[in-house]
């Protein structure tokens, strides 16, 4: 057996046991690609008319939540660009519950209440992490696809690449003038080619989700050997009797929002975390660039002093992090191909439909060949029986 016919089987066995997942994981991938966009046109509570009047504290609106979403815990309040709802995300691991509520930040009108778990987009987004299983299940099954899926690009490009000059010229172009069955062959290898690095891109950022092996040799070798530092949130120190006074009168997630307005006055959305026990800080989160997440600049504050904790970990200060830490950050905007716009966003959705078709042209293209192998044994037999009839004259 030669290298490459040992390439294709590879290839093809890979193939057949992960393309199922493929399948899903690239086409809600790629459903998942506008959502942004698509939840704008569609959501109307999103939008509100500007007024001349200051908008509410992050308190006030936590209060007005609280009211409408009883016995549950407001994890952030977000202010939005101007003409755009506040959001207060109302979140809970154990017991789990995700809403959100729009709220009007000048008048404090509570325009919708969305129940997260029954949301399309996330409903969708569920499927691309854990095929809608359980994510102890679905997570490790959608990240090992994923792993197969990169062996499939590379084994691909192995047996996409041509003997010669003339062969090339066949392997960039599809031919739409010939029978079906080399249609799909066409599209199978040719559209595989043009995504290959595309979906290498995609495969890659995916995996850094996937197994925490792959993450922590991902950051290894953007930082050039050194071992990333784990997430987490610094503790407030212990109070006084006149820090606790003074927040009696003056809310500290109202004031750590005012000092960040005045901080950041170019910041086109400002997120705010209330503490959720005695030892959390306010966490706060500011960009200047909706677009994408990597340039959230995230602080922390003790929720008693006020004082600014720092961290060493990547979730912190944009300024203050390595450029390690920065591309880390990015992921989720390489993932997606925000990083890029638009023209980023709609690149990533074409990566992901041509993704999965592969798993359908390249099982169209294995049942094709096993169907002329039966043929074939079909006709080689008939032949041999018809020379031993004739040679013996059976009749």
């Amino acid at each position: 057996m030669t290298v490459k016919k040992a390439v294709g089987k590879i290839h093809l066995w890979l193939g057949l046991t992960s393309g199922l997942v493929v399948f899903i994981v690239s086409i809600t991938g790629c459903i998942y690609a506008f959502q942004s966009e698509i939840q704008d046109l569609t959501q109307s509570y999103r939008y509100i008319e500007v007024e001349k009047k200051p908008m509410l504290p992050p308190s006030a609106i936590k209060a007005i939540v609280e009211k409408a979403v009883p016995n549950k815990v407001i994890h952030s309040v977000t202010y939005e660009r101007p003409g755009r709802a506040a959001i207060a995300t109302i979140y809970h691991y154990e017991p789990s519950y995700y809403y959100l509520a729009y709220v009007n930040p000048y008048s404090g009108e509570v325009l919708k209440v969305k129940n997260m778990d029954e949301d399309f987009f996330r409903i969708i987004l569920d499927g691309h992490f854990y095929l809608w299983l359980p994510d102890a299940i679905g997570q490790p099954v959608v990240a090992t696809a994923t792993l197969i899926f990169l062996i499939l690009t590379i084994t691909g490009m192995i047996l996409w690449w041509p003997k010669n000059k003339s062969a090339a010229k066949q392997r960039f172009s599809i031919k739409w003038n010939a029978r079906w069955r080399r249609v799909n062959y066409d599209l199978h290898n040719v559209l595989g080619f043009y995504a290959t690095w595309v979906l290498i891109i995609l495969g890659v950022t995916g995996l850094v989700w996937g197994f925490q092996w792959f993450s922590k040799a991902y950051y290894y070798t953007l930082s050039g050997g050194k071992t990333q530092t784990e997430y987490y949130e610094p503790e407030s120190a212990t109070p006084s009797a006149a820090t606790l006074t003074l927040q009696e009168n003056t809310p500290a997630i109202d004031r750590i929002w005012k000092k960040i307005i005045a901080e950041t006055p170019g910041a086109k959305t400002i997120e705010v975390h209330p503490p959720e026990t005695e030892k959390s800080t306010i966490v706060t989160a500011t960009t200047t660039d909706v677009d994408v997440y990597w340039k959230h600049d995230y602080r922390y504050f003790d929720q008693y002093t006020l004082n600014e904790v720092s961290v060493k970990h990547a979730f912190g200060r944009l300024e203050s992090i390595s450029t390690a830490d920065k591309i880390f950050r990015m992921n989720y905007d390489i993932h997606t191909g925000g990083i890029f716009g638009f023209a980023g966003k709609l690149l990533a959705f074409f990566a992901s439909l041509i993704a999965a078709s592969l798993p359908v042209t390249g099982a169209y293209i294995w049942w094709g060949r096993r169907k002329k192998t039966s043929k074939a044994v079909v006709a080689s037999e008939t032949r041999h029986k018809k020379v031993f009839d004739e040679k013996y004259s059976v009749k």
